[in-house]
Formats: structure tokens, C-alpha cells, sequence
């Protein structure tokens, strides 16, 4: 018998011995594997049909999985094993095991977290009766929230869910749509934080631009981001001249009413929370800044600052994902720490708060691995390299239009893709390329036009992370955020593409960045006056 087991178990190993070779075969074969549609434009198809069917259909998860699905065909060539293993393993798989975005959805737990703790505590119901009788009207509202965007400069995502859980009681008070809301948050996150010097996003715009000085460079090109500048001059103006158009005027008229969602079934949506009638306004207050300090000092300290590194340097280095993970929690433990102290709330009711908070963020979380798993579908196609060799073709024969070019390419290629970062990394050094010895203010002008280029595509987006944080912060339907946006977006980009026009052949922020300014102005008065008919 033991004989017999013996002889078993070396069949058994000379067996798996015999299938080392074929798996490692198997293994070379997958890596060096590439789909017949790759670096072609079908690479661009899965997204366009996931952002066309979630606009159509309205319904986000569906339509990201078909998206998912067609990139899936697409790579395996139609084999249905393939097609599943890749989707899976290599995209749902793949992106939830990815450290960054693991320390995202961290991230994004402990804020929803967070707020449940300050609504429950009262801070958010206190602060809203304290603005009320500081903030008389909804333009002051909408001013306010601009305002408070701006200012949470750090990161798009910290700004999202921060100015949305803040502004909330606010501007319900004062019957602002969620969906306008969710434009104001959005507007002042990514187009903020793209101009801002010391910000998640300048530290991975510097990271791009090899073999130069790439803090400098982000800094002088701040002018030329016409972009971000013009997206919030158009907030402040629509706010100044009470003008809306499109869906968002039936969303704003509807919160009018007392329809703060403008939901499909045409009802008004109540959200039902247990509040503490004893809250005052710094318990939301105190949350909010340790918030913003821990955050800060998990980004330095991710780069580096506490062993040597500069500030701006630490800040160039930093690992968002970690940083604002780190500082996150840091926050909640010591706003659990405070409340207790101050009778607030029981450590039975700050616990509530957790599931309570994640919960509440379960849509973005789902919407979010929906979209990193159509991006992981739409790399593996090669799409950024079917964009980046089709601008570095037609890159020598419209010099003094290269601006123009770069800034649409880029707002498709992150419209796409869902991503403003992974827009840099591709066409930043390729501008870089074209430019660096030939005419240094042109490059200056072009890595600008792709740094607005990409926050534009990532804003209007129905894939993007950013997009879908802001519906997460204002509590609003995505598909509605994205519809009512939309307009406002493409009204800024199209006077963005002329005014880029204007700055490749003036090569002056002075003379192209006024031209936009003009432009953007006389259009919304055209549209208030074509209201008025």
C-alpha cells in the first residue's frame, strides 16, 4: 500500500515537472501577447461606448460594463474564455489590488465616515443655521462655495468630498440644485488644482516633464492654463448674472420648487439622518481643519519631508493615495477623541458612524472600480499609444496651431480614458520632445494646453474619478451631474480652443488670455439674451 503511494506520488511529480516548461511557455506567450486592435482606434471604442450608452440610458453601472465587456472582446479577439479571464483577471482584479487605489477607496471610506460623524454630531445642521443668517442669498450661496472650492487647493479628491459635505446644509437652505452644486464642486476641484502650486497635481505635472526643471515649467505655465482660469470665471459669472441653460435651468427651476434632485420619477428625494440638536458650529469646524493639516502632512511625509526634503520637494515626491489615506484616519481618530471629550457624541454612536460612512460612499466606490477597470481594458488596447504616435505625426506641420491641436487631443484622450494624470504622462513628454530645442515658449504654451486639455475631458467624463467624486460630495445622481455639466463645459472648451489659437501665434498670456475672458463673457450674454425671446 505505502508502496503504491510512493510510486503515486512521483508519478505526481514528475507529472508537474513535466508542466513547468509549458507554463513558463504559457507565461512568455501572455507577456508578450498583443491584440490585433492594438495602438488602433478601435482601442478608444470601449469608452466611447460606455460614456454614449450611460448618457443614452442614464443608467452608469450598466453602461460601464458594457464598455468593459467590448474592451474584453476586443483584446482576447472574441474568445469567450479570454475575454473573461482578461476582464477579470487583469481588469477588476488587477485595479482593487493596485496600492493606489486601494489607499483611494481608503481614503474615500474614512471621509464618508468623517461626515456622518459631523452630521450626526450636529456640526453640519449648525453651520447651515449659522450660514443662514451669514449667507442671505443663493448667489451668495453658490459665491460661497466657489470660494471655499478655491481655497482646498491640496487635492481634487479631498476638495470634492470636503467642500460638498461642508456646502450641503448651505445651499439646500437656499434651494440650490444638488446638480448645481456638483458643477460648483467639480469646477473648483481639478481646474483649482491644476493652477495651484503646491498641490497633488503640480507635483505630477513636474514628475512628467523629463530632463527640464519641472516645478519652473508648471509655474510659468500657469498663465496660459485658460482652461482652469476660464472655468472659474464662468462659475463666478453664471452666479453674477443668475444664468443657467440647458438641463441644469429645469434642475435649478425644479429646486425652486422644493426639488433639490430632479430625480427620474420626477420626486423630491429626502435624506433622513439622526442629528444632535446640542452640535455648534466648531464641530464641524475642527473636523474639517484636522482634516486639511493631517492631509497635508501625510502628503510631506510620503515625500519625504521629515528626512530632509524641502517643502515644495516633499510635496513633488508625494504619494497621494498614501498621504491623504494616512491623514484621513488620523483626522477621525483624533475627531472621535474630540467629541467624546466634549460629550457629543458616545463612542457607540462615533462607531455607527463608520458602516454609516461607508455606505453612503458604496455608489462612488462601485462607479470608481467600474471606471479603473474600463481604464485597465483601454491600456491594455493601446490607446494611449494610438493618440500619442497621431499627435507626434502631425506635430511638425502646425507649429503655430500646435496649441489648439494638443488641448483637443487631450480633452479626448481624458474624456476616453477618465484620466487627467495619465493624459500628462503620455503627451507631456512628447511636447517636450517636439519643442525643447527649438522654441522653449511654444513648449511652455503646449504642456499648458495639454494640462487643460486633460482637466477639461476629465470634467466632463462620466468615467472620471473626479466626476464621480463630485456627484459623491453633493449627493447627487451621476448621470444628472454629468448632463448638466456638460454645456457649461463645452461652452468653456470651445472659447479655451480659440483663445489656444490665439496664444500660438501672439506666444502672450497678456494678449491671448483677455481675448478668452471677452469672449467667454459675450457669449453668456448672448445666451441671457436669447433666454429673454
Amino acid at each position: 500500500m505505502k508502496k503504491k503511494k510512493l510510486l503515486q506520488g512521483i508519478g505526481i511529480l514528475i507529472l508537474c515537472l513535466a508542466l513547468v516548461p509549458i507554463t513558463v511557455f504559457a507565461a512568455d506567450t501572455e507577456a508578450e501577447y498583443v491584440p490585433a486592435m492594438y495602438a488602433t482606434f478601435w482601442a478608444l471604442i470601449p469608452p466611447i461606448v460606455a460614456i454614449v450608452l450611460a448618457l443614452i440610458t442614464k443608467e452608469v453601472y450598466s453602461s460601464l460594463f458594457i464598455g468593459i465587456l467590448v474592451g474584453g472582446l476586443f483584446y482576447s479577439g472574441f474568445s469567450f474564455e479570454g475575454t473573461l479571464t482578461h476582464i477579470f483577471n487583469n481588469g477588476f482584479v488587477a485595479v482593487l489590488s493596485d496600492s493606489y487605489n486601494v489607499g483611494i477607496l481608503i481614503f474615500l471610506v474614512i471621509l464618508g465616515a468623517m461626515v456622518s460623524l459631523m452630521n450626526r454630531a450636529g456640526g453640519s445642521a449648525a453651520f447651515g443655521h449659522y450660514a443662514k443668517e451669514k449667507i442671505k442669498t443663493r448667489a451668495g450661496a453658490q459665491l460661497a462655495t466657489v470660494a471655499l472650492g478655491v481655497l482646498i487647493f491640496i487635492d481634487d479628491y479631498f476638495n470634492c468630498l470636503t467642500v460638498g459635505s461642508v456646502m450641503k446644509p448651505v445651499t439646500d437652505e437656499h434651494k440650490v440644485s444638488r446638480a448645481k452644486l456638483a458643477y460648483l464642486i467639480d469646477a473648483t476641484a481639478a481646474p483649482v488644482c491644476i493652477i495651484a502650486p503646491i498641490s497633488s497635481w503640480a507635483a505630477a505635472v513636474s514628475g512628467f516633464v523629463e530632463g527640464e526643471d519641472g516645478f519652473s515649467i508648471f509655474i510659468r505655465a500657469i498663465p496660459y492654463n485658460f482652461y482652469a482660469i476660464l472655468t472659474i470665471v464662468m462659475m463666478i459669472a453664471i452666479v453674477a448674472m443668475n444664468l443657467d441653460f440647458g438641463p441644469m435651468k429645469t434642475h435649478e427651476t425644479n429646486a425652486l420648487k422644493g426639488d433639490l434632485f430632479s430625480t427620474k420619477e420626477g420626486t423630491s428625494r429626502k435624506e433622513e439622518e439622526e442629528v444632535n440638536p446640542k452640535g455648534k458650529v466648531i464641530d464641524l469646524l475642527i473636523p474639517i481643519i484636522m482634516l486639511i493639516v493631517c492631509c497635508v502632512i501625510g502628503m510631506i511625509y510620503t515625500g519625504g519631508f521629515f528626512d530632509g526634503s524641502g517643502f515644495v520637494e516633499a510635496f513633488s515626491n508625494s504619494d497621494a493615495s498614501v498621504g491623504l489615506a494616512l491623514g484621513s484616519i488620523c483626522a477621525m481618530i483624533l475627531t472621535v477623541i474630540i467629541y467624546l471629550i466634549r460629550r457629543v457624541l458616545s463612542f457607540t454612536d462615533c462607531m455607527k458612524c463608520l458602516p454609516d460612512g461607508f455606505k453612503a460612499m458604496v455608489p462612488a466606490i462601485l462607479i470608481l472600480t467600474f471606471a479603473w477597470t474600463l481604464k485597465a481594458m483601454t491600456d491594455s488596447l493601446g490607446a494611449a499609444v494610438f493618440v500619442a504616435d497621431a499627435v507626434q505625426k502631425s506635430a511638425g506641420s502646425f507649429m503655430s496651431f500646435l496649441p489648439a491641436i494638443v488641448f483637443l487631443v487631450a480633452c479626448f484622450l481624458a474624456f476616453s480614458t477618465g484620466t487627467s494624470w495619465g493624459t500628462f504622462g503620455i503627451l507631456i513628454p512628447i511636447v517636450v520632445n517636439v519643442f525643447m530645442n527649438t522654441n522653449p515658449q511654444l513648449m511652455i504654451i503646449s504642456i499648458s494646453a495639454c494640462m487643460a486639455g486633460a482637466v477639461c475631458g476629465d470634467h466632463c467624463s462620466p468615467i472620471s474619478d473626479t466626476t464621480i467624486m463630485a456627484s459623491a460630495g453633493a449627493q447627487c445622481d451621476h448621470v444628472n451631474h454629468v448632463s448638466t455639466q456638460l454645456p457649461y463645459v463645452i461652452v468653456v472648451a470651445a472659447i479655451s480652443f480659440v483663445t489656444y489659437v490665439v496664444a500660438g501665434f501672439t506666444r502672450s498670456a497678456w494678449i491671448s488670455l483677455p481675448v478668452g475672458i471677452v469672449l467667454l463673457i459675450l457669449t453668456l450674454l448672448v445666451v441671457k439674451n436669447m433666454q429673454k425671446e
